[in-house]
């Protein structure tokens, strides 16, 4: 019987997800080298060809990708059973706040294997504007967030950048109509940005829509009767980026920002570990420069 190892089907579904040894070197902590020393011997031990590394990007071949869903299965039994047996040490209650727009894909992953890891710990997950979520966070409403900002405050990291584009409807020309319709939540955080994106660059515009309700704002885009601005990562299927040559500005890049409440909390700095492994950004130091106290 051959036997699978845990650790090259970590490296070889890191690989799979990331998209390259690279990205998948720098989630596990490791060096390239000792990434493709893992799968060789994943291949090795299967006398398999796993990946396809013809082109310059790595693709799976037809039997790695048989391979990830049973190496996913598998990692994931392992990790709840080892959770299971070790439950008694961590238990309690976590509230995540993330904005809905980068809710996917990275968070349902980190809490899938956070859950598996610490079966014992809630977490609460907090879906709400940035600047809500800072304001929970500075009450002790919740205990680590997710923001979408310009810059990074203090006290907090930033995990990645996304670029920010212009959304309208499929096919659509609102974004060529004058002055420009605008639809936007009243606290969302890229409304002061595309407005005073316009106003520098000169072009008129109003707002379409007055609402809290995320779904009032994505109506009035998909209806073509409006324009709005989201990350391009998460532009649901029936809206479109918008590619105006020089008729609107640029929006330039969002980054991705984490901030923790103060305190020792083994469990809470392992789903902070997570959240930075999922993003792709290095582990941090440990100390408390990357929390902010709300005392």
């Amino acid at each position: 019987m051959r036997n699978l190892d845990m650790t090259t089907l970590r490296s070889f579904v890191a690989v799979a997800e990331q998209g390259g040894v690279t990205r998948a070197a720098a989630v596990l902590h490791l060096t390239q080298s000792a990434v493709s020393m893992q799968l060789k011997r994943l291949e090795e031990t299967l006398g398999l060809s796993l990946l396809d590394r013809s082109n310059r990007s790595i693709s799976l071949t037809a039997a790695g990708e048989q391979l990830l869903g049973y190496a996913r299965r598998i990692l994931d039994l392992n990790d709840e059973a080892v959770g299971r047996l070790t439950e008694e040490t961590y238990e309690g209650e976590i509230v995540l706040g993330v904005p809905h727009d980068v809710v996917y894909p990275v968070v349902p992953r980190v809490l899938k294997a956070f859950n598996a890891a610490f079966p014992r710990v809630k977490v609460h997950l907090k879906s709400s504007s940035t600047m809500r979520l800072r304001e929970a966070l500075k009450k002790g409403e919740a205990d680590l967030i997710l923001t979408t900002e310009e810059g990074v405050g203090e006290g907090g990291e930033t995990l990645t950048e996304m670029q920010l584009r212009w959304t309208g409807a499929r096919d659509g020309l609102a974004w060529k109509r004058r002055p420009l319709r605008l639809a936007f939540c009243t606290m969302c955080i890229f409304r002061p940005i595309v407005l005073r994106k316009l106003d520098a660059a000169g072009v008129d515009w109003e707002m379409a829509v007055e609402s809290d309700e995320d779904r009032s704002v994505e109506a009035m885009v998909s209806a073509d009767l409006a324009v709005g601005a989201l990350l391009e990562d998460s532009i649901p299927p029936h809206q479109e980026a918008i590619a105006p040559g020089g008729a609107l500005p640029d929006l330039g890049v969002q980054k991705i920002n984490m901030y923790m409440r103060g305190g020792r909390d083994e469990a809470l700095s392992h789903l902070a570990d997570m959240l930075r492994q999922g993003y792709g950004a290095p582990r941090a130091p440990v100390s408390t420069a990357a929390v902010v106290s709300v005392a």
